[in-house]
């Protein structure tokens, strides 16, 4: 058992679907997913409850050229869909490496997943379950990154956890300029003003007003996430 102490005691993970493909160019890699939640068995240990939204992007995005031509809410409800079957995915190898985790979905697929009912998300994570939302906000026209917003205000998360492809929030794209360099902290006003696209407007403005921050970190980058809840200076942290 690790003898560091965990900085914060709920936390709304926010994971991409792309994140689960790996090297692969679409689908669950299965070594990828089951690192994952070796990641977020090592912190639950820590005692930190942990909530966790997914996308579908690796299976379904409503936005991208599959559904070009498609009606926007249609292709957003399938989007949904692979968010859930994401949301099984991760729940499933939770329980494979001895964590219990639960999903719960915004739209109803009752013989699937349970519907998500606030108070009894809030029970699952005080018995110290991992709880896995799928299905978005289950409106369309919303992403996930509302959806994390959206849920890590109900269950009163002291922050949103933003599991990228990079270690934080950089001045410029550091694949195209070797000269960018990573915020530590920045504010939700500059990052707004410098218009750096950490979370889509309403999920950046929810977390905003609701006075969340979100601490932006790579998933790729073994043990980030057990730094990040510990306090270690990892990622980039906004903030009011």
């Amino acid at each position: 058992m690790s003898t560091a102490q965990p900085a914060v005691q709920r936390v709304l993970l926010k994971l991409s679907g792309e994140a689960l493909m790996g090297d692969d160019a679409y689908g669950i890699n299965r070594e990828t997913i089951v690192r994952m939640a070796r990641e977020i068995a090592e912190v639950t240990e820590l005692g930190v409850q942990v909530a966790v939204v997914i996308g579908g992007g690796n299976i379904f995005r409503g936005m991208a050229g599959g559904a070009v031509g498609m009606d926007r809410a249609t292709a957003d409800y399938m989007g949904m869909l692979a968010t859930v079957m994401n949301a099984l995915a991760l729940a499933d190898t939770m329980n494979h490496v001895g964590l219990t985790a639960r999903v719960m979905s915004a739209i109803s697929i009752d013989q699937v997943v349970e519907p998500y009912v606030r108070p009894k998300a809030l029970q699952y994570l005080e018995e110290g379950k991992v709880v896995v939302f799928g299905a978005g906000t289950g409106n369309p026209f919303f992403t996930t990154d509302t959806a994390a917003a959206l849920r890590g205000a109900e269950i009163g998360a002291q922050v949103v956890l933003k599991a990228t492809k990079v270690d934080g929030v950089y001045t410029a794209d550091p694949k195209k300029d070797p000269s960018a360099t990573r915020y530590d902290r920045l504010t939700f006003d500059e990052a707004m003003a410098r218009n750096l696209g950490i979370m889509d407007a309403t999920a950046f403005a929810l977390c905003r007003d609701q006075k969340l921050p979100i601490r932006v970190f790579s998933i790729f980058k073994e043990g980030a996430l057990k730094r990040v809840v510990t306090g270690e200076d990892e990622g980039t942290l906004v903030y009011i």
